[in-house]
């Protein structure tokens, strides 16, 4: 049944942080006999990829299922009103059980009710979308396979989990380096692997931005997304690696300067770059989409909004990174404190964290849309500080750069005696001399998060308009 078929579609599973945690408990109760749930999926279809993402788990009670060790049997009419839903808004079917004694491929069983279950699927689903089933195995790993309409099934070639930590279930190969020795000693081959494999997107190169790519290719990244719209100037040449006086001179952009040092490296990380506004290329938001793990290092409110939209409908872990140098105006300075928020699909956000206001976001959106009315506002003394440019110094960039790639890899690899889930935001204050750890548990979580977390591609894009 498992077909072997070479195919150009490359398949993904994504699933919320908290969706998992609700399919763990309740697929391995505690008896030993299978258990299973079912999951509405939004989608993602672009250039060869084809993602399946959970936004609403259905968890079917053990009482009415037939439950053994080896197999599990129940009506497929109990999820009929998942099956209405998902033909009316073309989303994807997931069943996903468990294997108790932790097989880790397709029984012969599982065979013929999959067979059965998706021939009933696609009798409800008049479109042309991939469907799923996947396996849960007693140590937290998955595996799965989709299906097509004529009922072919290809493996899931990456399943991936955006909660507290990180996971990634992807068994292809790599090879190792030689440059990576010490990485491999300090985090373990796994670990090392993980990041070969993985596409990390970085949204603004400047402050934050340029010693976050530095470190993620020097710990042996696979891939980078690299976005930002402006060139180098001589004003940020105190901030920025790798950019020259002749850079500034020659207005080169940022990310066209950081990609030849990446290059110039040859430690293998391959760059796809745009110099472009986020809000400007739908290409760059696409690319984006297909990252395993995004950092912001910009500091506009409406650039934080969307990488927030776009992470959660997506299911991306997001780390957004914040640096605040307040000088006195004397030449001294009054304060620095940084942050790092790590947002996890369908929990708290940057906005109830109050990390901004809707106010900020729409004198922020005002300014990018239409200035002149933006002048006229803030003229009148309807708008406040909104991108207003404060000093920043790199020693202090590159060091919560430095946190937040430890914050990353933690998540890849514990190693903090703490559990992650208790680092959702680090602060540090830097004239005070502390660092603040604050849990996921400690803020209000966003009910418009929850609601539309991992419902993928719909109209308009991210439900913003001007998409």
């Amino acid at each position: 049944m498992n077909s072997q078929k070479d195919h150009v579609m490359q398949y993904q599973l994504r699933i919320a942080g908290e969706h998992y945690k609700s399919l763990q408990q309740h697929l391995f109760p505690g008896d030993g006999k299978e258990a299973v749930a079912v999951a509405l999926c939004g989608r993602y279809e672009r250039d060869g990829i084809s993602i399946l993402l959970t936004h609403q788990i259905e968890l079917l009670s053990h009482d009415e299922c037939q439950r053994d060790p080896n197999f599990i049997h129940w009506k497929t009419e109990r999820i009929v009103p998942l099956l209405e839903k998902a033909e009316k808004e073309n989303l994807g079917i997931l069943k996903i059980h468990s294997h108790p004694g932790g097989y880790m491929q397709f029984s012969e069983t599982d065979n013929q009710s999959d067979t059965e279950f998706f021939q009933s699927v696609f009798g409800w689903c008049d479109h042309d979308g991939v469907h799923g089933s996947a396996v849960m195995v007693p140590d937290g790993q998955i595996f799965g396979r989709v299906f097509t309409p004529s009922l072919e099934n290809f493996t899931i070639d990456k399943i991936s989990v955006a909660g507290d930590s990180i996971w990634i279930f992807d068994k292809s190969e790599v090879e190792q380096d030689d440059f990576s020795v010490r990485t491999r000693q300090a985090f373990g081959d796994a670990t090392y692997s993980q990041l070969k494999k993985m596409k990390v997107g970085i949204v603004g190169c400047s402050g934050t931005g340029s010693p976050t790519i530095e470190q993620l290719v020097r710990l042996g990244v696979g891939n980078l997304l690299i976005i930002d719209p402006d060139t180098v100037e001589r004003k940020n040449l105190n901030r920025i690696l790798n950019t020259t006086m002749q850079d500034a001179d020659a207005s080169r952009f940022k990310t066209e300067v950081l990609t030849d040092a990446i290059d110039k490296m040859g430690l293998g990380t391959k760059v796809i770059a745009y110099n472009v506004n986020l809000y400007e290329s739908r290409e760059a938001l696409e690319e984006l989409i297909s990252c395993d793990v995004i950092f912001g290092c910009v500091d506009s409110v409406d650039g934080r909004h969307l990488i927030a939209q776009l992470t959660n409908f997506y299911l991306v872990p997001f780390f957004d990174l914040g640096v605040r140098l307040d000088a006195d105006g004397r030449g001294g300075i009054k304060g620095i404190t940084a942050s790092i928020h790590y947002i996890q699909p369908g929990c708290s956000s940057l906005f109830s964290r109050k990390l901004y206001t809707q106010k900020r976001l729409y004198d922020e959106n005002l300014k990018r849309q239409n200035p002149a009315d933006f002048e006229e506002q803030e003229k009148q003394g309807y708008v406040h500080n909104a991108n207003v440019d404060r000093p920043a110094v790199i020693s202090i960039n590159m060091q919560i750069s430095a946190m937040a790639v430890n914050e990353l890899l933690n998540r890849l690899h514990l190693f903090k005696d703490e559990e992650p889930k208790n680092y959702a935001k680090v602060t540090m204050d830097y004239t005070g001399g502390c660092i603040i750890n604050e849990a996921e548990s400690s803020f209000a979580q966003d009910a418009i998060s929850q609601k539309w977390v991992g419902r993928g591609d719909c109209k308009p894009f991210l439900r913003l308009m001007e998409l």
